[in-house]
């Protein structure tokens, strides 16, 4: 059979596992790509290819080899100049090669969002070193947030609260950057009531959202995610329609993962993901068409009907303490067992073949149809305390 799309995927963790799934259930033929062997989504994939994303050589011999219909970024960290020459030449690059190089790098897209769109963002400026940076600070005024402007999963992402933890912020912050750009952004810290994710999902017949995605953070690493968020009309509207002009801005077609704070009525861009996103991975078991459905039908330009949302669901994820590749996840059957009447719980062991400390290995899901999201987030921490990492001598 011919496939109805080839598509490169590149990155492989478990965000672009689900995706390989969604996709293969299209007929799609997937080769997916990452800097390591058995990545999650290279288990469930046609073929595969390892090599770093930042070997511009290697991703170009990869696309030359292949001849995809689609070029598909998992991730931040990518030659996004050799995406480019290949959309140049004729290549689908998801959503488009000015996306991913926008997106790969904060700066690129905070000065779109708030110098060339004027959307509300929080203040910010730029340090190349830590002078630079202790004087960011001097200017903004204490507490800031500190990023590196290239990461992933919220490493090197710190805030500032006293003057004397300016010079470990920066440290933390340059240990944690990808890449090769020694860049941090330096934010006036916002005292927000609570922050979303918007999945925004860019089709050829228009914008279409999801409902807003509540989310908690540690260590500037997402932990648990749940969804719907109660958001008054006002705010709502407000975040849809930067969400929208940010995306149309971007262009291409696809799901992007739009981060705001809100606080009251006002609502404050964050930031932007031209992919799926870490905290919708509670659309797994909260709507019909998940978050890697959505992506899917919008790269193959197939119809999105309206969005069924079941209920209250939640997500918490299941983290490693150590280095170790003697390991096994324990504990599935007391983890799927509901801790409470009504609620559904449902798992995602990802499959990574090595654990390091804070690595996400799995996630609990819970759906509470005829309750609160309190009540789905409760069943998937306790889901997702029963799960274990039991390791080998």
């Amino acid at each position: 059979m011919t496939p109805t799309a080839k598509i490169l995927l590149l990155g492989s963790g478990e965000l672009g596992r689900e995706f390989v799934i969604a996709a293969k259930r299209l007929g799609c033929h997937v080769i997916a790509c990452d800097a390591y062997a058995d990545a999650p989504a290279m288990q469930v994939a046609d073929e595969a290819e390892v090599f770093s994303m930042l070997d511009g050589t290697a991703l170009g011999a990869a696309i030359h080899k292949h001849r995809p219909d689609h070029i598909v970024p998992e991730v931040e960290a990518i030659r996004t100049e050799v995406l480019k020459e290949y959309e140049e030449r004729g290549f689908s690059v998801v959503p488009s090669a000015r996306a991913t190089m926008m997106t790969m790098n904060r700066d690129a897209i905070r000065d779109l969002a708030a110098s060339r769109l004027g959307l509300n963002t929080s203040r910010y400026l730029y340090a190349e070193s830590l002078e630079e940076m202790r004087a960011a600070v001097a200017d903004l005024g204490l507490p800031v947030v500190v990023k590196p402007v290239m990461s992933s999963s919220g490493k090197g992402q710190s805030t500032v609260r006293a003057a004397d933890a300016v010079d470990a912020a920066w440290d933390y912050a340059v240990a944690g950057m990808r890449g090769d750009r020694k860049r941090v952004i330096v934010e006036q810290f916002i005292a927000f009531d609570y922050e979303i994710t918007l999945l925004t999902v860019r089709t050829r017949e228009g914008v279409v959202f999801c409902d807003p995605i509540g989310h908690r953070q540690e260590r500037g690493d997402y932990r648990e995610s749940w969804q719907p968020t109660a958001m008054s009309p006002a705010a709502l509207g407000s975040a849809q329609a930067m969400a929208k002009a940010v995306v149309d801005d971007l262009g291409g077609y696809g799901l992007f993962g739009v981060e705001f704070f809100v606080k009251g009525e006002e609502v404050v861009f964050s930031e932007l993901s031209p992919r799926p996103h870490d905290t919708g991975m509670v659309t797994l078991i909260s709507q019909d068409l998940t978050e890697f459905d959505l992506h899917a039908r919008a790269i193959l330009g197939l119809p999105i009907p309206g969005i069924v949302q079941y209920g209250a669901a939640a997500s918490a994820v299941v983290l490693a303490d150590r280095d170790a590749a003697d390991f096994r996840i324990g504990g599935l059957a007391e983890a799927l067992t509901p801790s409470a009447p009504g609620v559904r719980i449902d798992l995602r062991v990802f499959g990574k073949p090595t654990t390091r400390p804070w690595r996400r290995m799995a996630v609990a899901l819970a759906l509470a149809p005829c309750g609160t999201t309190d009540e789905a987030r409760a069943a998937a921490v306790e889901a997702a305390s029963r799960l274990t990492i039991d390791y080998g001598s």
